[in-house]
């Protein structure tokens, strides 16, 4: 009688076991092998909150600057040194009453702002020479020049600034960072068209070290657009969007803090500046070109780390010290031989919850005739990446994300989530692979932003049919990003600021 009792034990456990092998891990939902991070709904929308309330003139950034080193002056790249930075927000109240219009109105810099660098490099792709582009016809003649007018413009460009020192003895301005360009300048007087800025304009005559450079000067021969008038060398900045700046090119010191100054910088003194520069007296040109501040400090590199733009909180611009530790993704630094403003980056590819998306090798390859590639920018905002890489890159992160609730698009945003009601959601993990086999995983802050107080967040990507596409500062936000110029490599280091 035991006998047949053995037969049903041996079925259960051969049930039981075709049940396991049947649901191994390799057959198991794809959220096994997904790595995912938190997204703090409430934290993000209480920024936004803030930010919209927030008063320069009774909660004033700090404008403190961290010395490393003390000098009277200096002229090599020995000097280290930290400047402040701060968010566009916390220079001067917003006239926005909701977080929407103001997020709207971001999104309308940005795409100016990168149809200015694209813009510009399409000029160098096509060869377009130094004198195909003439300055507009404005005549500067001091019997001409009038007070200081202030615009129409109630923008403002430029999305962190940073305050340096300029003349002898040296005035202190609020001065937009921009990656993107070349040519410092802040606007003088006397104006014929200055828009309104935090800080008095510069008055040239009240400086001992001011000098016009002549327009037979390698400064002046430098400059991609320039005229004489009366042996004076006149510069002209164009940014692609309507916005510019015309006036004196001439040199001057630059002063830092009290970690000293430097002589004869290269710098154009605005007369007539038109655009969305609100706020900053001018712009300091970080890009790869010879009039550059970089290139005048002889700097060996440079790095920032870029708070939220919701924050109140400041940042940091440090010259001449690298700091690349065990957990920094590492990148070649590039440069394309048409135009050597814009720092190239090498990049592999990019991952979705920590699974490769299938894009097109060609698609961040710089080739030899200038186009392609990616380039690491701190002026433009929202990340662009060519359709063939975007387009996947975008269903990928959709389809990881059919459990949060989709909404309708907002601006170039195409897909976004109605997150009201929640206090934090987990989603799949955003990372750059680049050559050499380092990766950088953004934290979820940096590519599901708010876009509305009411809990509608968006993936702050967007596709573009330009060749060039842009690392932005909404994905490098909280991470230092270091230009190791001597090197030729660059640095992504989270939660070193």
């Amino acid at each position: 009688m035991a006998e047949p009792a053995s037969k049903p034990s041996l079925l259960f456990f051969v049930l039981i076991f075709l049940f396991f092998t049947s649901t191994s891990p390799r057959d198991l939902p794809d959220a096994t092998t997904t790595t995912t991070t938190i997204l703090d709904v409430t934290s993000s929308l209480q920024q936004a909150q803030d930010i919209l309330s927030f008063d320069p003139q009774t909660q004033k950034p700090s404008t403190n600057t961290t010395i490393t080193t003390t000098a009277q002056s200096f002229s090599t790249s020995t000097l280290s040194f930290s400047l402040e930075l701060h968010s566009r927000e916390t220079m001067y109240k917003t006239h926005h009453k909701d977080y929407k219009s103001l997020v709207l109105s971001r999104l309308y810099r940005d795409t100016a702002r990168f149809n200015s660098l694209t813009t510009r490099l399409q000029l160098a792709l096509e060869d377009i020479s130094k004198s195909d582009l003439q300055p507009l016809e404005t005549d500067i003649q001091p019997e001409d020049l009038s007070a200081p007018v202030t615009s129409g413009v109630s923008q403002g460009s430029g999305e962190y600034f940073t305050r340096v020192g300029v003349g002898n003895p040296a005035r202190q301005f609020y001065m937009v960072l921009d990656t993107g360009s070349d040519i410092n300048w802040l606007q003088c007087q006397p104006c014929t068209d200055c828009y309104q800025q935090t800080d008095p304009v510069f008055d040239p005559s009240a400086s001992s070290t001011y000098a016009p450079v002549t327009c037979q000067s390698q400064q002046c021969s430098s400059l991609e657009t320039s005229s004489c008038i009366g042996g004076r060398c006149l510069y002209q900045v164009n940014y692609g969007d309507g916005s510019y700046t015309l006036g004196d090119f001439a040199t001057e010191s630059v002063s830092f803090g009290n970690s000293g100054s430097v002589k004869n910088v290269p710098l154009g003194c605005g007369h007539n500046n038109e655009g969305l520069f609100v706020g900053a007296a001018g712009l300091l040109g970080l890009g790869g070109g010879p009039l550059s501040l970089t290139n005048q400090l002889k700097a060996t590199s440079f790095s920032y780390c870029l708070v939220n733009r919701n924050s109140a909180g400041s940042s940091t611009l440090d010259f001449n010290s690298v700091q690349l530790g065990g957990d920094s993704a590492t990148a070649p630094l590039m440069k394309n031989r048409k135009i050597d403003t814009f720092y190239y980056v090498g990049l592999s590819g990019m991952s979705v919850g920590g699974q490769m998306v299938s894009i097109p090798e060609s698609a961040f390859r710089l080739d030899e005739s200038g186009n392609g590639g990616i380039i690491v920018d701190c002026g433009t905002a929202i990340t662009r990446l060519q359709t063939q890489a975007y387009n996947p890159l975008r269903d990928a992160f959709a389809k990881m994300t059919q459990n949060l609730k989709r909404t309708s698009a907002v601006a170039l945003f195409d897909t976004c989530y109605d997150l009201s009601g929640q206090t934090s959601v987990r989603v799949p993990t955003v990372s750059f692979h680049f050559t050499g086999g380092k990766s950088w995983n953004l934290p979820a802050v940096n590519y599901l932003i708010p876009v509305d107080s009411a809990g509608t967040f968006c993936f702050a990507f967007a596709p573009t049919t330009s060749s060039l596409s842009i690392i932005g500062n909404v994905q490098q936000q909280g991470t230092r990003v270091t230009f190791d110029l001597a090197n030729s490599r660059m640095g992504f280091s989270p939660n070193k600021c």
